[in-house]
């Protein structure tokens, strides 16, 4: 069986790669546990100073998929506010853990994966990553994503962006306070880790 998540070590900084590249990253209940799994793992490792979430293959993460979202449909309320339930936790587990964690977005970041990123302390993309939450073209309402943004933005660009569904481009991700920092695509793994190693030589507890 193939990990949902690979997990890396280099030197301090922990490297959590999300790992259904064939479906282009999407969070489904498996790889939801397994992200939970690592990151508390991560969390009660003393010699850890940052965690970076990426993606593997061309995507970070497109969000739910199309079996998951077949699966929300014909689902009873109940078992629709469990799985809510998962994603508010993983959500709540990234702004829990003592050390920063950094979403490196690559490819795209939509709908939940979108919502994965900015659920992150910090944001850094290639500037050639996409970004959106086309959850409302097929009649979705991104909640819990909404909370986020809305901590993130202010209310008429996250209405703009929540409602009307477009992508939009790591620059203008950036120009709205979304991403931290933009690095090329070329040699792109190496400056993340890079920029995650700002935090080796600093105070943990602080």
């Amino acid at each position: 069986l193939m990990s949902e998540v690979l997990i890396e070590t280099n030197d301090s900084i922990r490297v959590l790669t999300l790992n259904r590249p064939d479906k282009r990253n999407a969070l489904n209940d498996g790889l939801i546990a397994a992200l939970k799994d690592a990151l508390r793992e991560a969390d009660g490792d003393e010699s850890l100073r940052a965690i970076v979430i990426c993606g593997a293959g061309k995507d970070f993460c497109s969000g739910a998929d199309l079996s998951a979202l077949q699966k929300i449909a014909t689902a009873s309320y109940e078992e629709n506010i469990e799985d809510a339930r998962s994603l508010a936790e993983l959500f709540a587990l990234i702004r829990s853990v003592r050390v920063p964690v950094i979403a490196a977005v690559h490819g795209r970041a939509l709908a939940g994966g979108c919502g994965l990123a900015l659920a992150c302390d910090l944001v850094v993309a290639a500037s050639s990553a996409r970004f959106g939450f086309p959850e409302v073209k097929i009649g979705f309402v991104p909640a819990m994503v909404a909370a986020i943004l809305r901590r993130n933005l202010g209310e008429k660009k996250s209405f703009e962006l929540l409602t009307q569904g477009f992508e939009f481009t790591a620059a203008e991700a950036l120009t709205l306070g979304l991403v931290n920092h933009l690095l090329s695509e070329e040699g792109f793994d190496t400056a993340v880790i890079e920029y995650a190693s700002r935090y080796t030589n600093l105070s943990a507890s602080a």
